[in-house]
């Protein structure tokens, strides 16, 4: 990068900064992208003149409401919450919601906005937007999820619309409260319309939705390793995280030949030197749904397996890396682990599963990295597909629909060669995903005009 592209990025920042104090998430997420995308805007006069690292960096609109609803003692309790519509150049928005403590709005305009750029990825018609509240469902009755659901829809609907905003699941946030929040809108709205995705298959939802994520975080791993002339037969494979990608993501792993020997939630992680393999899989997805018990059970249960309390996986020496738990939950120092132990190829299950420092290093040691809006759009696919379906009324068959996504994916892979591959033939996937899925966007807002 030259001088003065480093300039222009930190003159940049600076004001985006100062137009979004106290949002470091999203700061973080911002000069990510800035970094790929400035060299490439100084060198069109067209996106220069119309502003375009401005206007992309700055939300359409955030809607902000109190959510206030009764527990089952009677007690009227209030939370928060947002929806932040960030851009609709290419469809209508889309993005998920995510019910959390921590949830705020750094983290969701973070979200949001990597919404937009892997949107674009998978070449349907998709804005890019992300919402929630600060609404812990953990400890909650069934009773109590749902009134709160019914209670936050009863503001949301009036700002969503399968040609307007299409919500769907995130963290806190899955089939059970979707299927509340759809049926209080459908009784608000007095439609029955695709506007909230990862519904149940009894009323609108699309099969593989659930495993949308983690099937596509690893088919993304395979046509990395495929270009490279590897496979994931025979490859040993460190996951973190506990829910639908992660759990997915190793089911996928096995069905190719691949060993999963880590998993983790929020108490630590555990190591199984023999592999996760289909029966252990089954009773982790029991001990993580139904039960919602702790990771730790596993090792218990199993007496080759170790849990690690209060530790991540990326010490243990692998041949792939899926983060698939949070934002940053990959630090430059096991970055270094996970290179020194000679990783081949890492690739985000979660949204920006890598720490700055931690990408950098990657990089520069030329190991296989898939950002997350290439590497997790699987679940993005699916809901786009769930939507096609639901305008058809047409449902497709499970293999129609994982057809599509691992073609999708494909894709997605074969733009981020396009945009990042690197004089010596190795593929920068950061530039590549992030230039790539910049040109479209851009491209239509300069289309637009100045609004």
């Amino acid at each position: 990068m030259s001088d003065a592209a480093r300039v222009v990025i930190e003159r940049f920042m600076r004001g985006l900064v100062r137009r979004n104090p106290e949002e470091p998430e999203f700061h973080q997420a911002v000069r990510g992208v800035a970094e790929s995308i400035t060299p490439y805007i100084l060198d069109n006069q067209g996106y220069r003149h119309a502003q375009i690292a401005e206007r992309l960096t700055e939300p359409d609109r955030i809607i902000i409401f109190r959510v206030s609803w009764e527990d089952d003692r009677g007690n009227v309790r209030a939370n928060r919450a947002w929806r932040v519509q960030f851009n609709n150049s290419i469809g209508p928005y889309k993005g998920g919601l995510r019910f959390h403590p921590d949830c705020n709005l750094s983290v969701l305009k973070f979200l949001a906005f990597e919404q937009v750029f892997k949107n674009s990825l998978t070449g349907l018609p998709l804005g890019g937007a992300k919402g929630g509240a600060n609404f812990n469902p953990k400890g909650k009755s069934e009773s109590e999820v749902m009134r709160f659901c019914h209670s936050l829809m009863v503001e949301m609907y009036r700002h969503i619309g399968d040609d307007i905003d299409v919500p769907a699941g995130d963290v806190g946030v899955g089939q059970r409260e979707i299927s509340f929040m759809f049926g209080q809108y459908k009784r608000l709205a007095n439609r029955f319309e695709g506007v909230l995705t990862g519904k149940g298959i009894s009323h609108g939802g699309s099969l593989v939705h659930t495993e949308s994520a983690g099937y596509g975080v690893v088919y993304f791993t395979q046509n990395m390793l495929e270009r490279v002339g590897r496979e994931i037969e025979g490859m040993t494979c460190s996951v973190s995280g506990s829910g639908n990608v992660a759990l997915y993501a190793i089911e996928k792993l096995t069905q190719l030949g691949g060993k999963a020997v880590t998993v983790s939630d929020s108490t630590g992680f555990i190591h199984d030197p023999d592999g996760i393999d289909a029966d252990k899989l089954e009773w982790l997805k029991e001990l993580k749904g139904a039960r919602r018990g702790r990771i730790e059970e596993y090792a218990q249960r199993y007496d080759r397996a170790t849990f690690h309390s209060g530790k991540r996986p990326w010490a243990v020496s692998v041949d792939i890396a899926l983060p698939c738990a949070t934002h940053n939950e990959i630090a430059d120092e096991d970055a270094r682990s996970l290179v020194a132990n000679d990783v081949l190829a890492i690739a985000e299950g979660s949204n920006m599963s890598c720490a700055p420092r931690a990408v950098h290093r990657l990089i520069d040691a030329r190991t296989l990295y898939g950002p997350g809006k290439a590497a997790n759009a699987g679940g993005v696919i699916a809901s786009g597909l769930e939507q096609s379906q639901n305008a058809q009324r047409m449902p497709w068959t499970r293999e129609e629909v994982d057809t599509r996504l691992r073609s999708i994916m494909r894709t997605i892979h074969a733009k981020c060669v396009a945009h990042g591959e690197q004089p010596d033939g190795s593929v920068n996937y950061v530039v590549g995903a992030n230039l790539a899925a910049f040109v479209k966007v851009a491209d239509a807002m300069v289309a637009y005009g100045a609004v």
